[in-house]
């Protein structure tokens, strides 16, 4: 595969190899729920359905097995990860407490700059929410609260945040798929746009209100309720926000 000059900026763009494409589509595929949680991805189907072979094929779901979105199986193959609910309470716990975290190093904003990062992302998640477009939905709602903990100037924070990406929209996809019928595209930015005012705002203790009733408090109890796996930890989480709710 070779590199294509861009004829504006004069650089080298080298285009995404077969294995990025097959990476970026079984990873809208999960999300978007039409592969589900635990369902077995048969090489086969796959090799047919992305057009192409084997070899980038496996290279997709070893990268997707270090996002946590795929599981490996001993004479089984792979499988897209199941969320257990002490998956959903460790994910959604280190969520909050890097965001807390964020708030207190970061509100109020003293980078013009960051803050502009955060208006380009909403900007961003409106268009695609105007869009209608699914399948970019989640990436552009994860994009925005990274730049709202990227106020911080902290990058060690901004890294642990990003390495959270992918579990995190599995917990957001599923809070979405739970939502469709209750909250459109648009409002849910909405929701992000009455955020970023807050922020802007100044106050830190009312931002991370804002944050518990934004995002942390609107994760619907009914969709952990479904899953399995529960610990003496996450029951006492759930029954901590049963009682906020």
């Amino acid at each position: 595969m070779t590199a294509v000059q861009s004829g504006l900026s004069g650089r080298i763009v080298v285009p995404p190899s077969m294995a990025d494409l097959a990476t970026d589509a079984i990873r809208a595929m999960i999300f978007s729920g039409e592969l589900a949680l635990g369902e077995r991805l048969v090489e086969a189907r796959l090799t047919e359905r992305l057009g192409v072979s084997r070899p980038p094929l496996r290279e997709a779901l070893q990268r997707l097995g270090h996002e946590g979105l795929v599981a490996s199986h001993p004479r089984r193959g792979a499988t897209v990860r199941r969320l257990s609910r002490h998956d959903v309470y460790e994910i959604v716990t280190l969520r909050e407490e890097l965001e807390s975290i964020a708030v207190r190093l970061g509100i109020p904003v003293r980078s013009p700059a960051r803050l502009a990062r955060c208006h380009d992302a909403l900007r961003s998640f409106s268009e695609t929410a105007r869009e209608a477009d699914e399948s970019r939905f989640l990436q552009r709602k994860f994009d925005f609260h990274l730049a709202v903990v990227d106020l911080a100037g902290h990058s060690r924070l901004t890294d642990a945040y990003r390495a959270l990406s992918s579990q995190l929209q599995l917990c957001m996809a599923l809070n979405r798929t739970a939502r469709r019928d209750r909250e459109s595209l648009l409002e849910n930015v909405e929701r992000h746009r009455e955020l970023l005012a807050v922020i802007e705002d100044g106050d830190p203790q009312i931002v991370q209100q804002a944050l518990t009733e934004h995002g942390h408090g609107s994760f619907l109890l009914d969709v952990v309720d479904q899953l399995d796996g529960g610990s003496p930890e996450s029951e006492e989480w759930l029954a901590r926000r049963r009682g906020r709710s």
